[in-house]
């Protein structure tokens, strides 16, 4: 299996640090926006305000820049309030962000700021989800979060829907698990309606939850939850828990996918910090591993590995090559290790020629998933197929897919065959 460098992009001038994607123009192929948040924080605690965003075309053109970039921005250890999506529903996407303690939706194509919001609460602005729960075509509603505790349910209009206060974890995941029109809201721990009211809750978890995804995982017709946070564990969607796995030391992440064939229903692929460093103090010592389940929560297999690292982000990304397989991408994982794709077998089938932060997604409208690979200065685009970016664009516009318009540092999902 291969990966083409189709490509590569100078970002020096947008300073980093996280990226999105999106097709801002409409013209069928992605932009890349790169975004800069504010230092001088304890991100652990503190939510992040974003001060810089900068847009580029694949072909390595600078579209936009909204802010100044810096030589030293915040750190990357939480997520940033920023989206890009359709909120006004005009066929055209926003770049949704908060900047100076304020709300803003700036036109995709341009950055030029629509509309200015005042924030719902003063700490408002930990990540940006999109959720449909006033029952609409597409989703317009938005909720903003403090780090965790706090959650603020607005229409697009920024009309106080509810709010809710709990274990919220990192990023709420939304999604209609019961057809009925409107997206339920998994807020850490919690599962909450569309109005906010309290259906269930997980029992006997520590921590917060730090990733979540949702998906028919037994195939028995109805979605469950898979949550990784102190454990990993699966409830169905009327709250009743089917397993846990308590192999692990520390669920970081974890992801669905159909990564043995032979298997019935869907894998879980997660990691585990089995020992933690600790940035703020200079320890980088610490040590993470990946783990494979079964359906019904059985250990399939777990790494030993030989390599420092325990900053690994895991994610599931499909159709690589237009073969259609789930592979299980790995990046973030340090000790000189590259981002890489594994097979169900643990297998890395595909080792990416540089390391750094991984976006992917469908950038040219092919039905396939690309990957970017990004560092502070340089970002690479690799397909599995070869693509030349010297062609003109399809012309038809690339829909923003929930995975592009939840995007996170902890990356959930959906996934139903």
């Amino acid at each position: 299996m291969e990966a083409h460098l189709i490509g590569t992009i100078d970002i020096t001038a947008a300073g980093g640090n996280k990226g999105l994607l999106g097709d801002l123009d409409g013209d069928g192929r992605m932009e890349l926006v790169m975004i800069q948040a504010d230092g001088d924080i304890d991100d652990r605690y503190v939510p992040h305000q974003v001060t810089c965003l900068t847009a580029f075309r694949l072909d390595g053109q600078m579209m936009w820049q909204v802010g100044t970039p810096v030589e030293q921005p915040g750190g990357t250890g939480s997520d940033f309030p920023a989206q890009i999506y359709d909120i006004d529903g005009d066929g055209k996407l926003e770049v949704l962000c908060v900047m100076k303690k304020e709300f803003l939706i700036l036109e995709g194509s341009t950055g030029k700021v629509k509309k200015t919001y005042q924030l719902p609460g003063e700490e408002a602005h930990d990540c940006i989800i999109i959720a449909n729960l006033r029952g609409k075509e597409k989703p317009q509603d938005i909720i903003l979060k403090d780090r965790y505790h706090k959650l603020w349910a607005l229409d697009d209009e920024f009309n106080l829907l509810w709010t809710h206060e709990g274990n919220l974890g990192h990023f709420p995941w939304a999604s209609d698990i019961n057809g009925d029109g409107y997206d339920e809201l998994m807020a850490g721990y919690d599962l909450l309606d569309h109005k906010g009211k309290l259906l269930w809750s997980c029992k006997d978890l520590e921590d917060h939850a730090d990733c979540l995804w949702v998906g028919d995982v037994n195939g028995d017709g109805k979605p469950e939850w898979v949550i990784g946070g102190s454990v990993t564990c699966m409830y169905d969607r009327d709250g009743k828990e089917l397993w846990r796995y308590e192999g692990s030391i520390e669920a970081q992440h974890v992801a669905l996918g159909k990564f043995c064939k032979d298997l019935p229903g869907l894998q879980i692929a997660g990691l585990d910090r089995i020992r933690r460093g600790d940035g703020y103090k200079d320890q980088w010592d610490g040590k993470d591993g990946m783990f494979l389940l079964d359906c019904n929560g059985k250990e399939l297999w777990k790494e030993d590995r030989s390599s420092k690292g325990w900053l690994t982000i895991v994610d599931t990304l499909s159709n690589w090559n237009g073969e259609g397989e789930d592979y299980i991408l790995a990046y973030r994982r340090g000790g000189g290790v590259k981002p890489t794709l594994y097979n169900g077998d643990m297998e890395a089938v595909l080792v990416f020629g540089e390391d750094g932060y991984v976006l992917h997604g469908d950038l040219f409208g092919r039905g396939m998933e690309d990957v970017i690979v990004y560092t502070g200065k340089t970002a690479y685009i690799y397909s599995g197929t070869f693509y030349d970016l010297k062609q003109a664009p399809s012309g038809k516009a690339i829909p923003q897919t929930r995975r592009q318009y939840a995007a996170t540092l902890y990356p959930g999902g959906e996934y139903y065959n």
